[in-house]
């Protein structure tokens, strides 16, 4: 898929629509990245701080920091739990902090035969909350992290404290049209080696409008060498982890969330949405459709200049959202 392909959504783009919500505020300015928080962890850091735990869907790699009530970081596709360095350490004085690889994608490593849909995903999820003995967890989810984050909402409302939400999956944009052209290269097998492979090989090309850069960061600077190396080398490492990404991106097709809005209603945590305006992958009126969704939410806020990774870039908003929402959990 090229940039045109994602261009086509951003036209009628919402800039400039008011703020919703007690969480009310001036749009960000249009400077679409920050310098990282104090205690961003590199990837050398990274690597010795992870863990694994075993499950019945395989050993699932996570990073913990902190202690007392839970919160749990859900990455985007195709990126891992890195994506999550520069707010783990900041928000671990206020949380125990769990972000875990999503199996096919990161470190971790799948049991055979795994159901690799955010369904599937999900479940997983819940057997490593118990696995770490922890009943109830706020989320914090991007991309498709935030479909696998609604259906723990819908179907285990009991283990989802609060919501929040950043560019991701709806019932009524899942998959995004964007989307389609990368599952039928992984149809045919062919995604990693045509799209990330290249990518992990000419960091420039990766940051370049023909890259995951141009197509899903703001910042020209993003994603980093580091990061790259972080996402990519792992699911390239060989062709059984190149096959997990094809099933992975391949079980992206069907809508996860239909028929998920009732149950959504009903949820009774608080959420908040926060959305990067200048996306070229989800629709823009996703946000608003959660906002009207979800009975407890408290609003949207929207980043002007902002793409669909911008939690990656804009680590400094996650940490100011996500201790104000976890403050009225």
């Amino acid at each position: 898929m090229h940039r045109r392909d994602f261009l086509g959504l951003t036209t009628g783009l919402l800039a400039g629509l008011p703020l919703a919500g007690p969480f009310a505020r001036a749009q960000a300015p249009n400077v679409p990245s920050r310098p990282a928080p104090s205690g961003s962890l590199d990837a050398a850091a990274y690597g010795r701080e992870r863990r694994i735990a075993a499950t019945s869907f395989g050993d699932i790699a996570y990073l913990e920091r902190g202690e007392g009530k839970a919160a749990l970081f859900l990455h985007g596709f195709p990126l891992s739990s890195f994506q999550w360095r520069g707010v783990l350490a900041p928000l671990s004085a206020h949380r125990r902090c769990i972000a875990p690889d999503f199996m096919g994608l990161g470190h971790t490593r799948v049991a055979k035969g795994q159901n690799l849909s955010p369904g599937g995903q999900a479940a997983m999820l819940v057997a490593l909350l118990d696995r770490l003995s922890i009943p109830v967890a706020d989320l914090v989810a991007n991309d498709s992290g935030a479909a696998v984050a609604q259906l723990l909402a819908a179907h285990h409302p009991e283990r989802v404290r609060s919501l929040l939400l950043t560019n991701g999956d709806s019932e009524q944009d899942c998959p995004p049209a964007a989307l389609r052209p990368v599952i039928e290269l992984a149809k045919t097998g062919t995604y990693a080696d045509t799209w990330l492979a290249p990518w992990l090989a000419d960091k420039t090309l990766a940051r370049s409008a023909k890259g995951i850069g141009g197509m899903c960061y703001a910042n020209p600077a993003h994603p980093t060498d580091e990061a790259i190396e972080a996402y990519f080398a792992p699911i390239l490492a060989s062709r059984d982890r190149k096959d997990l990404v094809h099933a992975f991106t391949r079980a992206l097709e069907a809508n996860a969330l239909a028929g998920v809005e009732p149950a959504l209603r009903r949820f009774k945590g608080p959420v908040r949405i926060v959305w990067g305006i200048a996306d070229m992958l989800f629709s823009p009126a996703t946000p608003d459709y959660l906002d009207r969704t979800f009975g407890r939410s408290l609003g949207v806020r929207r980043l002007e200049g902002s793409r669909l990774f911008w939690p990656e870039e804009r680590p400094d908003v996650i940490i100011e959202e996500a201790r104000r929402l976890w403050e009225t959990a």
